[in-house]
């Protein structure tokens, strides 16, 4: 054997890796050593010193890939990758049609909703499960992490709030069965703390590859709506679209507000409506905001954009407890006096019972700093639902509004007032309550409508109530509607009527005309005034408890519900109450 053939036997035996294994072994064929021949090679003794480097060389590369360190390297390589992909969401290209429309991302959205870096994301990595249809495929537009919805908590002012909110760049915001899941998690989590939840809607319905999985993901979450009225506060915000099945999850909440423009909600779109009735309408005039915040009554209000809808929530946040829980009851310092006098009430309602104001007028001068967060402010405006403060407190105003209607009571008022004393009673909120009623509206439509049973929740939402209750009679109470107007019959607790009210079955007018056949009118209706046109007899029954100058209703107001705090009222017990739906 040659000097140069022995030199690379050596250096083959000090082999240590697979690349001066290959450099040995050419040196060997080239002295002719090794053959080529597969045969002479195994069975050579140089053979069997290259495979024991081979061997050598993939057993060091094997111990070095199962290196912890070099594992855990890997992982959190990974790891770092997929939580780019899901703050991305569906891409560059789809956040910028995105914001084309004039929206914001989801994510752009909870940071506007929460305070500076207060929310946890939950559940940021899970992904569907669905092999339908191609779902299965391993690439950026099927396997999204997070799939399509962002889910967590953090705080609004300072306050614990849950909230989700559908990204459209994933999917169209199409909600799965594992979309479904994220949802359900955060409002158990909600319940458990006590914690109020925020829904930002932004989908374009069930995602069509997981079949029934996706529709029993609605059902899961109806069920999550049911569970948490009442115990926590549920708003809703519909800033896309929001069809089909997908529209009674956002119904079920506390309050539904929407965007203007960019948001509608319908159970069939237009194309099903031009095909089963023949009517050619747009998304527009079928479900937009104007539709359902002045026709419908389905949302509470709309906003110009994203912006002002986020700020107009953490504005209402404020007002709201977090729970059912009598202790989370907000309190704001005010500088506002609760002993304030409200000299501009002297003049802010006529004494003509026939010309209308503005309701609104009344309140901002009764409560703290003039402000108010209004509910439903399109919608039957004959009457006023709004949330404000009384020293520091949250209150919950009902109000005629004589502008409207001259005030008077319909269906639209009657189920509008109804649900928000009902709101009110569920999270321990007191009840202000303001009167200016000539009575039920009349008409051959009402009557059809259902009138006297709509009429009727309203009665029993104030019936049913047991918070504190303090009602005013600025001007006039009519009728029926005085009962139904949170009267003492109805275990109002503290019931009050300024000086210049009146308080009887009908107007001065109408009562004459019936009780003496419109003989000698003049003298008739000058000695029914006289008897009527007052509050002196509601005060000589007990039917009110003073008859108050309206420059006290302030002072007076404050009084009593800071006495009210420790309002305990039993109930009969029962299962639940069967209002007239």
């Amino acid at each position: 054997m040659s000097a140069g053939a022995a030199a690379a036997r050596k250096s083959l035996g000090r082999t240590s890796n697979l690349v001066n294994y290959q450099k040995c072994a050419e040196q060997l064929r080239c002295c002719g050593v090794v053959s080529c021949s597969s045969r002479s090679y195994h069975s050579s003794p140089v053979a069997r010193h290259e495979q024991s480097a081979r061997s050598f060389a993939v057993a060091n590369n094997s111990t070095i890939a199962n290196d912890p360190s070099t594992v855990k390297a890997s992982f959190r390589e990974r790891l770092s990758t997929e939580r780019s992909r899901a703050l991305l969401g569906g891409g560059q290209p789809r956040i910028r049609k995105q914001h084309g429309r004039g929206s914001l991302t989801a994510r752009e959205r909870l940071s506007l909703l929460f305070d500076a870096k207060s929310f946890r994301e939950v559940d940021m990595l899970k992904s569907h499960r669905c092999t339908e249809f191609g779902m299965d495929a391993q690439d950026e537009v099927h396997q999204v992490p997070g799939d399509g919805v962002i889910t967590g908590h953090g705080l609004v002012n300072g306050r614990v709030v849950y909230a989700f909110s559908q990204d459209f760049t994933v999917f169209g915001g199409s909600l799965s069965e594992t979309h479904a899941q994220k949802i359900c998690k955060i409002m158990d989590m909600a319940l458990r703390v006590g914690a109020p939840v925020i829904g930002l809607n932004d989908s374009g319905g069930a995602r069509i590859q997981e079949g029934v999985d996706s529709l029993a993901g609605y059902a899961d979450v109806f069920q999550r709506n049911v569970d948490a009225s009442g115990v926590v506060p549920q708003i809703s915000l519909v800033m896309g679209p929001c069809a089909g099945g997908a529209v009674y999850s956002p119904a079920m909440t506390d309050f539904l507000f929407m965007v203007e423009e960019s948001s509608y909600m319908f159970v069939t779109g237009p194309d099903v409506v031009k095909t089963v009735t023949k009517e050619e309408v747009n998304k527009e005039e079928l479900g937009g905001s104007t539709v359902h915040t002045t026709k419908s009554g389905v949302a509470h209000d709309a906003y110009a954009n994203d912006v002002s809808a986020l700020r107009a929530m953490r504005n209402l946040i404020d007002y709201l407890p977090s729970s059912n829980d009598k202790r989370t009851l907000p309190s704001k310092p005010t500088a506002d006096s609760p002993t304030r006098s409200c000299d501009a009430l002297k003049y802010l309602v006529p004494d003509d019972p026939n010309t209308p104001y503005d309701m609104k007028d009344v309140i901002r001068q009764i409560v703290d700093n003039q402000d108010f967060f209004e509910i439903l402010p399109n919608y039957a405006s004959n009457i006023v639902t709004a949330f404000a403060r009384m020293e520091g407190q949250t209150v919950g105003i009902v109000a005629n509004n004589p502008l409207t209607l001259a005030g008077c009571l319909d269906i639209g008022s009657s189920t509008k007032g109804a649900r928000f004393v009902r709101f009110c009673n569920a999270f321990n909120i007191p009840i202000v309550t303001l009167v200016d009623v000539p009575g039920f509206l009349p008409g051959v439509g009402q009557e059809h409508n259902g009138i006297i049973r709509h009429g009727a929740k309203l009665l029993f939402a104030y019936a049913e109530a047991t918070v504190p209750k303090v009602t005013v009679i600025t001007r006039k109470a009519y009728g029926g509607a005085y009962d139904v107007m949170s009267s003492k019959h109805l275990r109002g607790d503290c019931n009050y009527a300024w000086s210049g009210a009146e308080v009887a079955v009908m107007g001065a007018k109408g009562a004459v005309e019936i009780i003496f056949r419109g003989k000698d009118v003049e003298t008739n209706t000058a000695e029914y005034v006289s008897r009527f046109a007052n509050p002196m007899v509601c005060a000589q029954r007990g039917f009110v408890d003073d008859i108050i100058e309206p420059e006290e209703t302030r002072r007076i107001l404050c009084d009593d519900l800071r006495v009210l705090r420790n309002k305990k009222m039993d109930v009969y017990a029962r299962k639940h109450s069967n209002i007239p739906l």
